[in-house]
């Protein structure tokens, strides 16, 4: 018998690009792949005793690869607690339906997420709110939460001001465009996902991101073959950081001290549409 959240945690292997238009032009392109995590149907099976730990893949314990709670939200709550609480905090009370999580897992015990999307849904399935966890390599952390009025459609532009300090390179001003788009499993083709991060820094397009991957099921198979197919990937995720930060420094792009952080730690946006 089914239970009413019976999603199967997934991998997305997949890309991520990104590319700088000025002052210098600056693109790269990394293999890579996330976790795609049903935080509900997670925590009922970890209620009836249907979760089970291994050496391959683990929960809030060392394995080849791994997912803590505490890499996420605040301490003392489980991941799927903290965006609970989020959610209800900043008037969300209908996403009663399945909580995605897409994150980069924890490589041999090592973990940085630059970026995690939470997909909040409502009880029939559509999109409800989106949040956008971001961190930065100073150990600070903020929420972009995107909730506009007129819903998350697939692939509608959702915007949110820009905040949080992310980069030397890129002064704290402007906003962010966001795509979210998914092409549901049929024909024998899995599940995609693109997301898709546009930034204007005020004085037109700076950077555009997108991170996207293809869905297999998160068994030892796989597991391994992303574990030896992208080794050390979340050690490489540091050290491209730092070493397309020296290409930008050497094209002399100007490098900006790090500001304040804002005393919120979560930006709730309601708007759908960009403005200039």
């Amino acid at each position: 018998m089914s239970t009413p959240f019976d999603t199967p945690d997934l991998l997305l292997v997949g890309s991520v690009r990104h590319r700088r238009l000025r002052p210098a032009r600056n693109a790269f392109t990394y293999g890579v792949y996330t976790l795609r995590l049903p935080l509900r149907a997670r925590a009922a099976r970890l209620a009836r005793g249907a979760h089970q730990n291994s050496l391959f893949f683990a929960t809030n314990r060392f394995g080849l690869l791994s997912f803590y709670d505490s890499d996420h939200g605040a301490a003392g709550q489980t991941a799927l607690q903290w965006i609970e609480a989020m959610l209800h905090e900043n008037g969300i009370h209908d996403a009663t339906g399945e909580i995605f999580l897409h994150t980069f897992p924890r490589v041999l015990g090592y973990v940085f997420n630059p970026v995690s999307f939470w997909f909040c849904e409502r009880a029939d399935g559509s999109l409800r709110a989106v949040v956008c966890e971001v961190n930065n390599t100073f150990g600070e952390c903020h929420c972009y939460l995107l909730d506009p009025a007129g819903g998350i459609h697939n692939g509608a532009p959702l915007t949110a001001r820009k905040v949080f300090h992310v980069s030397p390179f890129c002064k704290v001003q402007g906003h962010y465009t966001f795509h979210f788009m998914f092409a549901s499993p049929k024909c024998g083709k899995p599940l995609r996902s693109l997301a898709r991060i546009d930034y204007d820094d005020g004085e037109g397009p700076l950077l555009l991101t997108s991170i996207a991957g293809t869905a297999c099921p998160l068994d030892t198979r796989n597991v391994l073959r992303v574990f030896f197919g992208y080794p050390l990937m979340t050690f490489g995720v540091v050290a491209r950081i730092h070493w397309q930060a020296l290409k930008l420094f050497f094209k002399r792009v100007p490098f900006l001290s790090k500001p304040t952080p804002p005393s919120a730690n979560v930006s709730h946006e309601r708007a759908e549409l960009p403005t200039r």
